[in-house]
């Protein structure tokens, strides 16, 4: 697609960039620098769309037949039904579009730009016309640019234009907001902010779509399609069982309308929706913060966890603890980044200052004092460079501006190494190279010693980088190609960076082992390095491989076989190599997380079932490929994160258990009722069984969706498939729901036996009300205890602390101070049809608690019997 022209500049800021100043000025004159807010959809117009979807228009036409047949009672207990749960799902929709919105806010843009000289990172909001920006791979361009000078600059423009092939702008193009580097460093200068960009142009153009459902969706959907089937179908028998005993047509249809209204999961969906925002705000608070909903269910059935080292499974706060030169070797010491450490150096010392200023005039990180702090601005990796030259009496930015860098080569996987060239004295440049020992010492020769000292860095689990520099010829600087500017390096020597391993690290390694969850780490580092580090954190297991990425084997299916070991340890490897073992993985049959932070990673990411991206160090690139994002970059975050995906799909379970327990016993009074030809009275009707569904039902099972992760939730493998298998019908169809019906009917029975009626006859309004409140309550009671006994599939009810879920306990308050306002508050009795119970009643009603917790403790210990 052709894009337009860009806008007219502001005059260009000088070469220190603008001014703190003038960059408010113009900050307060333009506005920030973000896209206009579309208006979101007015709530009113959010509510009608869940009041008239098409099952919401069914029932809506069920209601009016109701009012149309004589029963207004029923018409107006299906209308509130319809706009209980439309109200509840525009909750949940509302609640949603607030959390897109907080997602915004938590992973803000940053940008590099030049102020008052310095190079300081801003909120891409802050940008303004004429800013002088510095890109640099992974970086996410935020307002419209002129390029004023490139180094191997290349762009991701697909969002722009749909071509998936980088495109690589020359000095005096441009680059525009939304587009991503995915190579090389440069400097720019900004041409237009905001509303002004090309982006916005097209945002404004760009009608906004819906993601298609995923795989949670598509089963939750397939649940209560069944289920609603299930329930017309009974509706249908019902109502032939009503023509068949002589019953009115007109009240045989609304009998089955109110039974297949009752027994529809209607507020299944937005159920299952709170459950999974509640865990996703339950994560964010502890630093995980996911990108779609469904994500936390698929994180519950990870079985593999491919994690990077650096930043993840260690600090990522590296610090050169020791240097070798080819006159000796030296140790560093210091604390943080600050400079104000020793380098005991010796003999050698001049040779370590050498090196120092060397690698800290190639690299671009830096250590800058903000309010008296040292604060690393880049890479860890760089700082630290850096600092060791302020620690051997350097001043780097001094140098920098004695001798400016001509051109630079920027970092990339493959080579494994950076290139700068400076300027010097009469045309002369001097080159200078850091990277991998591998890559670096094979440039400079044989040395031996070099070798020896990078292997014995490397098994002590140090970050090893190889220093290099050679002086170029007047004039052959700018016209060399790398490989012609690496002939003839002088090898200046090795240092050894330390990155200690994470606090928790070593716990939560454990925990994934506990949990049944294969590790696989795999990191560009030197492969001594990756296993010191393993060994450190309990990752590497006696036995587990440690394989370099270039020995991997081409094809995918032997590449599974051969990491598809717990404690693998993959070295030396690229993004490429990552996305590889994420395909095998899978192939596999795993489930695979995959952590990145790189430009490239992305591939990866995507690639796996959960991508995992790092908020703090991370590149743009890969946040916006991720399903999760780690706020503090830490590997224990990740297992948080997992267990609150197993609890999350055990919670639907819960509450599917709970519902269709219930439905079991709305149904036996229908059912018997049936089976007997009219010959027992039906013990409650389609309004009770409304009531129970929409008023002392509905808390509990919310409750339920947003029970915790216990400390079993990492015990054993993850469960995963169908959210309704045998195990829940089972337990629902089987065992809790016939407990809580042989109660309710037997307490109905008995009211009316003890009152004088016989089989067959018809009972007394009186009675029959005080038989129906009987059977009412116990329910109603067996629904309160079938809410404990939900809380696990496999440990009973007295096995729970009961502080472990306060929802639940303000859930039962409520339910149980419901059953009082159903029972007690004339009005709403008689609508309902019944009464309080009797003495005998209550007391009948009462053995649904003990009776349905017994049940679920025998068949609780009778399984855990079977499984073992």
């Amino acid at each position: 697609m052709t894009l337009p022209d860009l806008p007219g500049d502001r005059p260009p800021a000088g070469p220190d960039g603008l001014g703190t100043a003038e960059a408010a000025r113009r900050l307060a004159a333009d506005g920030p620098n973000a896209l206009p807010v579309p208006r979101p959809p007015a709530p009113v117009l959010l509510l009608l769309r869940q009041l008239t979807h098409f099952f919401a228009v069914m029932l809506w036409v069920a209601a009016g037949l109701a009012v149309i047949g004589g029963m207004p009672q029923l018409g107006v207990a299906i209308a509130v039904v319809v706009v209980v749960n439309g109200v509840f799902a525009f909750v949940q929709e509302y609640r949603a579009d607030r959390a897109g919105q907080r997602l915004r806010d938590l992973l803000p843009v940053r940008a590099t730009v030049l102020r008052d000289g310095h190079r300081v990172t801003v909120a891409a909001e802050e940008l303004v016309r004429g800013d002088v920006v510095l890109l640099d791979a992974g970086d996410r361009i935020s307002a419209d640019l002129r390029l004023d000078r490139v180094d191997g600059l290349a762009l991701d423009e697909s969002l722009l234009t749909g071509e998936s092939v980088p495109v690589r702008p020359d000095t005096g193009g441009r680059a525009l907001a939304g587009t991503f580097v995915t190579q090389g460093t440069a400097r720019a200068t900004v041409t237009a902010t905001g509303a002004a960009t090309r982006l916005a142009g097209i945002a404004a153009l760009t009608r906004a779509t819906r993601r298609p459902p995923g795989p949670l969706a598509q089963r939750l959907s397939q649940v209560v399609r069944v289920v609603a089937v299930i329930a017309v179908l009974v509706g249908v028998v019902f109502l032939g069982v009503a023509l068949l005993l002589g019953m009115d047509p007109t009240a045989g249809f609304l009998v089955a309308v109110g039974v297949t209204v009752a027994l529809v999961p209607e507020g299944l969906l937005p159920t299952v929706t709170l459950s999974l925002a509640r865990a996703a705000h339950a994560m964010a608070r502890e630093r995980a913060l996911v990108r779609r909903l469904e994500a936390v269910e698929t994180l519950g059935s990870t079985t593999v966890i491919c994690t990077d080292k650096t930043g993840t499974l260690t600090g990522n706060r590296m610090s050169v603890v020791r240097v070798w030169t080819p006159p000796g070797a030296a140790e560093v010491h210091g604390s943080g980044y600050d400079p104000d450490g020793t380098v005991d150096a010796g003999p050698a010392r001049a040779a370590v200052t050498r090196l120092a200023g060397a690698a800290a005039r190639a690299v671009t990180g830096r250590a800058v004092l903000r309010e008296g702090v040292w604060t690393p601005v880049g890479d860890p990796m760089e700082v630290a460079l850096h600092v060791l030259a302020l620690r051997c009496g350097l001043d780097p930015a001094a140098d920098e501006r004695a001798r400016p860098e001509v051109r630079r080569v920027v970092f990339d996987p493959r080579r494994r190494r950076t290139l700068a060239v400076v300027s010097g004295p009469g045309g002369a440049a001097e080159v200078v190279v850091v990277g991998a020992g591998e890559t670096v010492l094979p440039l400079c020769g044989t040395e031996p010693a070099a070798a020896s000292a990078v292997d014995a860095m490397a098994r002590d689990g140090l970050r090893v980088l190889a220093v290099a520099a050679r002086v170029l010829p007047p004039g052959t600087a700018d016209a060399a190609a790398p490989p012609a500017l690496e002939r003839g390096l002088e090898l200046l020597g090795v240092v050894g960076l330390q990155d200690p391993p994470r606090d928790g690290v070593a716990e939560a390694v454990r925990r994934c082992r506990d949990a049944h969850i294969r590790l696989t780490m795999i990191t560009g580092d030197h492969p001594a390095t990756a296993r010191a580090v393993a060994e450190q954190v309990g990752l590497a297991l006696p036995g587990s491989p440690v394989v370099v990425a270039a020995d991997l084997p081409p094809d995918d299916a032997a590449l599974g076989e051969l990491i598809d070991h717990d404690g693998t340890v993959v070295a030396r490897a690229t993004p490429e190599d990552k996305l590889r073992i994420a395909r095998a993985l899978r192939a596999r049959g795993h489930i695979v997380a995959m952590t990145g932070d790189g430009v490239n990673d992305g591939p990866a990411l995507r690639e796996a079932d959960i991508g995992v991206a790092m908020g703090r160090s991370g590149t743009d690139v890969a946040r916006e490929a991720a399903d999760l994002v780690l706020l503090d970059d830490h590997f224990a975050t990740i297992v948080t994160a997992v267990a609150f995906g197993r609890a999350t799909f055990a919670n639907i379970r819960r509450f599917l258990t709970y519902h269709l327990t219930d439905n079991v016993a709305e149904l036996a009074p229908f059912l018997l009722w049936g089976l007997t030809a009219g010959g027992v009275p039906l013990a409650l009707g389609v309004l009770q069984v409304l009531a129970l569904d929409i008023g002392t039902d509905l808390l509990p099972a919310l409750a339920l969706g947003a029970e915790p992760p216990t400390s079993s939730a990492l015990r054993g493998p993850a469960r995963t498939g169908r959210l309704v298998d045998r195990r829940v019908l089972g337990r629902a169809f089987g065992v809790l729901g016939p407990t809580e019906a042989v109660v309710e009917l037997g307490a109905f029975l008995a009211v009316l036996l003890l009152g004088g009626w016989r089989w067959g006859a018809t009972p007394s309004v009186p009675l029959l009300a005080a038989a129906s409140g009987a059977a009412f309550t116990a329910v109603v009671l067996g629904q309160l205890a079938n809410a404990f006994a939900c809380r696990s599939e496999h440990r009973p009810a007295g096995r729970w602390s009961l502080r472990g879920n306060r929802l639940l306990l303000v859930a039962v308050v409520v339910e149980l101070g419901l059953l009082g306002v159903f029972l007690a508050v004339p009005p709403v009795a008689g609508v309902l049809g019944h009464t309080l119970p009797t003495a005998a009643g209550w007391a009948l009603a009462a053995l649904a608690v003990p009776a349905v917790l017994l049940v679920d403790r025998v068949h609780k210990a009778a399984t855990r019997g079977r499984a073992a």
